[in-house]
């Protein structure tokens, strides 16, 4: 039996049911990580910002020195294609993703010409807005000048699992992440956002992890509708002495943080307003 959900693979032309072995052990990307990929949402018959995730993974390609070969509007035609092979109303992750095939100069990098593109499409209930708990990761988020932190690229995500594993060992669902100087950057999966007496605030996007398009589109949402929203330099202290605490991303969208560290925070109503507002938003545009 296969471990992965129904999913559907635009590779070379053509779509490919499934898991298709697609790289091989002289691939650059299989020893050399020379991968980036993007993550898109459709639900309910929608797909919020697919323009900017298409936009995005191509900007990504260029960052780690591949060449993208794919306009962004020849992605979206091809998963308004692709959702058409799964059950109406299936939720879907999208996942357009280059990788480099051929070593480039001296090996090292991927040359540029060998960059291969596939789009892939499975079935991914979303979760429910239950909410989750937080410790302080022990691990760090790179430096742009020590990684491609401005790309959403796959070597960097072996950090991100290491917080994850650690955060589980100890009971929590997640952990928040600091960057070198001990700031908080975001969780190991998403971006973070705490409220304290009647204002928002968000770690401000300092190259240290990816500002994400959720990210983005909750805060103009939010001062939309008349919130503050604050960018800035957050420690962790704050987000434990914060009213409410939530995160923002691609697969869950919204979600209130329930717990940190031993004590238990409420849904509050920044996170109610953001969900709200970012549905509608969504239900605005359609597939």
């Amino acid at each position: 039996m296969a471990w992965y959900s129904q999913t559907w693979n635009w590779f070379n032309g053509a779509w490919h049911e499934g898991n298709p072995p697609l790289i091989g052990p002289r691939s650059h990307v299989s020893w050399l990580g020379s991968s980036v990929f993007d993550g898109a949402r459709v639900f309910e018959g929608v797909a919020p910002d697919l323009d900017l995730h298409c936009a995005r993974v191509n900007r990504s390609a260029k960052v780690l020195g591949l060449e993208p070969t794919m306009k962004s509007e020849a992605i979206i035609d091809l998963v308004r294609e692709g959702v058409k092979k799964f059950a109406p109303g299936t939720a879907l992750y999208v996942k357009p993703m280059y990788w480099g095939e051929a070593e480039g100069m001296a090996t090292i990098a991927p040359d540029p010409e060998s960059t291969q593109f596939c789009l892939s499409l499975f079935e991914a209930p979303m979760p429910v807005p239950g909410g989750l708990s937080v410790m302080k990761s022990s691990f760090r988020r790179p430096t742009l000048d020590s990684m491609p932190t401005d790309s959403k690229a796959g070597c960097l995500y072996p950090n991100n699992a290491r917080v994850i594993r650690e955060a589980k060992a100890k009971g929590f669902d997640n952990a928040l992440v600091c960057d070198a100087l001990g700031n908080v950057a975001e969780t190991g999966t998403s971006n973070v956002f705490m409220a304290k007496d009647g204002v928002v605030h968000t770690p401000a996007a300092n190259g240290t992890f990816l500002n994400g398009i959720t990210r983005q589109r909750v805060i103009r949402l939010l001062r939309e509708n008349g919130a503050t929203v604050v960018e800035g330099t957050l420690r962790y202290e704050d987000f434990a002495e914060a009213d409410e605490i939530f995160i923002s991303g691609n697969y869950s969208k919204v979600m209130p943080v329930l717990r940190i560290d031993s004590r238990e925070l409420q849904p509050g109503p920044f996170y109610r307003k953001a969900r709200e507002l970012y549905w509608a938003f969504a239900h605005d545009k359609k597939i």
